[in-house]
């Protein structure tokens, strides 16, 4: 059984969610705005957070911003904008997913589970050894990274990512590869994904940011 926190001003979200929940035997706590959100995550600890992006008060992404500062707690983003535009926001301030509404809730359920089941799983691993790429170093242990001595703050989709590629230097791999190690076998989401978080990444690892190289493969 997970505990799910549910964000959102539109109670026919609230009861959909939780219904579809409570099918599986989870555990739901139900927050109308981002300010109760971020109060109830620094009192209780979640498997995740569904969490809408328009409320009042207080955001979906500002909201998140603020539990990211004292929980790592996995965050499913809901939404009726679907650009790549807003998709590329939710993934720089660090949400694992995004769901765009209308959405249908069992798809939704089998997302969440994909990503409560993945960080379970990457929070029980214990990791020893550093990667060193030049001047760029990963401090597994600390879940740290450095470029030319100077730490880069990543979200921990960015750094998941980086580490996978760190650890097959040298390796072409593919999307639907990198989906399954970093977002788990069964993930539902776009294959886009990777473009986008590969940009992200990119763009933080300053003078490495070639270290990534795409190829196309032209059939």
């Amino acid at each position: 059984m997970a505990k799910l926190l549910i964000v959102d001003d539109e109670q026919d979200i609230h009861q959909m969610i939780r219904r579809y929940a409570e099918r599986e035997g989870h555990e739901t706590i139900e927050a109308s705005d981002g300010l109760e959100a971020v109060a109830l995550c620094r009192e209780n600890d979640f498997d995740i957070v569904i969490m809408d992006i328009m409320m009042p008060e207080m955001d979906g992404f500002t909201a998140c911003k603020e539990i990211r500062k004292t929980k790592d707690i996995p965050m499913l983003m809901l939404s009726a904008r679907g650009a790549e535009y807003d998709k590329l926001f939710g993934f720089e301030v660090g949400v694992d997913d995004y769901v765009v509404k209308p959405f249908s809730p069992k798809e939704l359920m089998a997302r969440v589970n994909v990503i409560i089941n993945r960080h379970k799983a990457q929070s029980g691993k214990t990791a020893k050894e550093q990667i060193e790429l030049g001047g760029l170093r990963i401090d597994k242990p600390g879940r740290n990274v450095f470029v030319d001595g100077a730490k880069t703050e990543l979200t921990t989709k960015e750094y998941e990512l980086l580490v996978y590629l760190a650890e097959n230097n040298g390796i072409v791999v593919t999307r639907d590869q990198i989906l399954t190690a970093v977002w788990g076998y069964d993930y539902y989401g776009d294959d886009r994904t990777v473009d986008w978080q590969i940009k992200l990444l990119r763009s933080k690892l300053g003078d490495y940011r070639n270290c990534i190289v795409t190829i196309r493969v032209f059939l």
